[in-house]
């Protein structure tokens, strides 16, 4: 799996959880950056061309999907094509981090609303679909 890719579609993850109530607000901006920098930068020890962290590339992807004002939908489902895709890279830990941090940042302004409860149980159902074919293929 390319962790450039892995990191990107990350960010349109958070994107759709942000924007999925069709406004991103300063405090989930600022939670955005909490996340990458303690959740995602010391999982991670590779770096760009340039010397950046790769996990850095989840806030990059973020903030050109809020400038281009991206649709919420497509981002979201960019990010689950992704994990269909690399299914046998999602194990326990990814499947956990991915629904920790779409809840902490959903929380961030005002506490989990009802579209982003309804984005992150239909990213729950799907993490653990994938996570059970995969333990069932390696039965």
């Amino acid at each position: 799996m390319i962790l450039k890719e892995l990191y990107s579609e990350i960010g349109k993850l958070l994107y759709a959880v942000a924007d999925i109530d069709g406004v991103i607000t300063h405090k989930e901006k600022i939670a955005l950056q909490d996340i990458v920098k303690k959740e995602l930068v010391p999982l991670e020890s590779q770096t760009d061309g340039f010397g950046t962290n790769t996990a850095y590339y989840s806030e990059f992807e973020f903030d050109f999907l809020d400038e281009e004002i991206a649709d919420t939908e497509s981002a979201f489902n960019s990010f689950l094509d992704f994990v269909e895709e690399h299914r046998e890279s999602f194990d326990a830990n990814a499947k956990q981090l991915c629904l920790n941090i779409t809840n902490e940042l959903a929380a961030a302004y005002r506490k989990t609303n009802k579209k982003e409860k309804i984005l992150i149980d239909t990213l729950k159902e799907k993490l653990e679909r994938v996570f059970k074919e995969n333990e069932t293929k390696k039965s």
